[in-house]
């Protein structure tokens, strides 16, 4: 007997061997249990992930004279009649090839004829999508009123090309792609049926492989079978799928991630002068870097990966030290490369490009990479490092600096001083910050030849600290009430420290009224605050520093009762004597 390959081999033959599946093998169990069989199917979902094996399955079921949970029992007559390659019972149509209008008017023609051995004549139409819009014409009217005995089952990986007047008519049926662990698993029964030895890190790269489909995992795991005798390894799988050796993608996607573009351009240069595909160089610097983020975003990330300790390790290293932004940029710039390869003339050149722009983040304007940087700098500053260069992982270097009490001053030979230096007006002292103080300076701030001149006096002060001045008096001019009330809020500024109180200061207006300075308001809030115990003291302190005493300034409120007003009122009565004036 001929060799057939490992997913022919074990192709489902029951609805318990389906892998998953559970929401459509549950469906037609029930179906088969209650005899109420639909006439037209719609199985829609990526390829190998059980849709025509479901197809066989259900319309050997349907016409089986004992199912067992919904599946044909194969010892009936009408099993064994429709094993036989010359029944028509069921017919599979591959809609690929047979798409034009004549085929589908010839199943018409096929339709109204009775099963020979079975209840149902089932038709399979594989790839339906693949029909001309004249063909879905010709169908249209028989799917949506078959005869009693016939029934449909379309197959399609592209259900959103298919009309809507046929999806009407359809129970549809969506696949999902089949989760790495339930490959892994069926792919261990396989090799265990075959006899096969094999590696848990081998049968991780299969199913991974494999991307959801059993199919391309059969396909990759029958090559793999045939590359060695003996057990097999990782390595062997890396080997049969043409990957870069782990070790060296890694390297290659740490020099990209670190910014190190000479590196990461030298390493491709290798790897496609060695013969390497750019489209599979392009592979597995993606499945490194999606490694990269499975590593940085899950906590179980070793499970989810399944690599080797060491492999593991590796990749855990590089996305610890890399900022979750700048990984997401290099994978948007690659990703972005893999839509074009398609249609290049120059891949290389494109993959190459793609390498310089990922590895060169000072480059990239987009917003991601310019917010990986922003990272990058806020995490050197919170650390007290300064970046030797600009990518996700930077080498870096701490500065120290002497404290003030580790700084011994020499006594230095007297200088000639062409200036009189001012007096230091106060300072913080050394042990409150380790640079060793802030100096404030009541004038202009000397050069800083001259403030090494005056470093050892400064540090005599910290020994001895001088007793501070009282602010003094500031002269102001009686009369001049703008000129008072600017000097009054910048006292205040000074020496209140009350950044509410200030505030309502800023609203005030000022003026002399027989020899007294007083502040107006017209809001009853800012006036009943002003005059709080707290706030007029305050106020008293500052009128007090500019050189007006207590009994020299009042806080009033503009309004009908203020003495103001009706001085105002008074005045106006004077000026326009015989003219009535009213108060409201």
């Amino acid at each position: 007997m001929a060799y057939l390959a490992l997913y022919r081999m074990f192709r489902p033959t029951s609805l318990e061997d389906v892998v998953r599946q559970e929401h459509i093998v549950t469906v037609l169990k029930n179906q088969i249990d209650t005899g109420r069989v639909g006439h037209a199917y719609l199985f829609c979902g990526p390829r190998g992930t059980g849709k025509t094996s479901i197809a066989k399955i259900f319309a050997q079921a349907i016409n089986c004279e004992h199912p067992k949970n919904g599946s044909p029992c194969g010892k009936c007559e009408r099993c064994k009649a429709l094993k036989d390659p010359s029944n028509l019972d069921i017919t599979e149509i591959d809609a690929a090839s047979n798409n034009s209008v004549d085929e589908m008017r010839d199943l018409r023609e096929k339709v109204q004829y009775p099963p020979v051995a079975g209840k149902y004549k089932v038709f399979i139409v594989d790839e339906v999508h693949m029909l001309t819009p004249g063909a879905f014409n010709a169908l249209l009217k028989t799917l949506e009123e078959p005869p009693a005995h016939a029934v449909f089952i379309l197959a399609t990986t592209e259900s959103q090309k298919i009309p809507a007047t046929i999806l009407s008519r359809c129970m549809r049926f969506d696949f999902k792609l089949i989760p790495q662990a339930d490959l892994e698993e069926r792919l261990r029964y396989v090799f265990d049926s075959i006899g096969k030895k094999y590696d848990d890190e081998a049968i991780a790269a299969i199913a991974r492989a494999g991307a959801g489909s059993v199919r391309d995992m059969l396909s990759v795991a029958d090559t793999c079978v045939s590359y060695t005798s003996g057990k097999l390894t990782y390595a062997d799988v890396t080997a049969v799928l043409g990957n870069v050796d782990f070790s060296s993608i890694a390297k290659l996607g740490e020099g990209i991630l670190r910014g190190d573009s000479g590196e990461a351009f030298e390493r491709t240069e290798a790897f496609l002068s060695a013969g390497k595909s750019v489209g599979m160089l392009l592979k597995d610097i993606m499945n490194f870097l999606n490694a990269c983020m499975v590593a940085k975003t899950c906590r179980d990330g070793k499970q989810i990966l399944a690599f080797p300790d060491d492999m593991y390790q590796e990749v855990a290293k590089i996305a610890k030290e890399t900022d979750g932004h700048r990984l997401l940029r290099v994978m948007e710039i690659f990703a972005d490369v893999e839509m074009k390869l398609k249609y290049s003339t120059s891949p290389r050149i494109l993959f190459e490009t793609a390498v310089l722009k990922a590895a060169m983040p000072k480059e990239d304007y987009d917003i991601e990479g310019l917010i990986a940087r922003i990272s990058a700098l806020e995490k050197q500053i919170a650390e007290g490092n300064f970046s030797q260069n600009a990518g996700g992982r930077v080498e870096t270097t701490q500065i120290s600096t002497p404290k003030a009490e580790e700084i011994k001053p020499s006594k230095p030979t007297p200088k000639k001083v062409e200036e009189p230096i001012e007096e230091v007006d106060f300072y913080i002292p050394p042990e409150e910050n380790e640079m060793g103080g802030f100096v404030y300076f009541d004038g202009p701030a000397p050069t800083p030849k001259k403030a090494v001149e005056v470093a050892p006096k400064l540090v005599e002060k910290v020994e001895e600290p001088a007793p501070v001045e009282k602010p003094k008096k500031v002269k102001v001019l009686a009369g001049d009430s703008q000129a008072t009330l600017g000097t009054f809020l910048r006292t205040m500024r000074k020496t209140a420290r009350n950044g509410v109180l200030l505030t309502l200061c800023m609203d005030l207006d000022g003026e002399y009224e027989e020899g007294v300075f007083v502040l107006y308001t017209t809001s009853d809030t800012i006036y009943h605050s002003l005059t709080k115990p707290e706030h007029y003291s305050l106020i008293a302190q500052a009128f007090e520093a500019i050189g007006i005493a207590e009994d020299g300034f009042a806080i009033r409120k503009r309004g009908k009762q203020s003495d103001n007003f009706q001085k105002t009122v008074n005045e106006v009565k004077s000026t326009f004597e015989g003219v009535p004036v009213e108060v409201k």
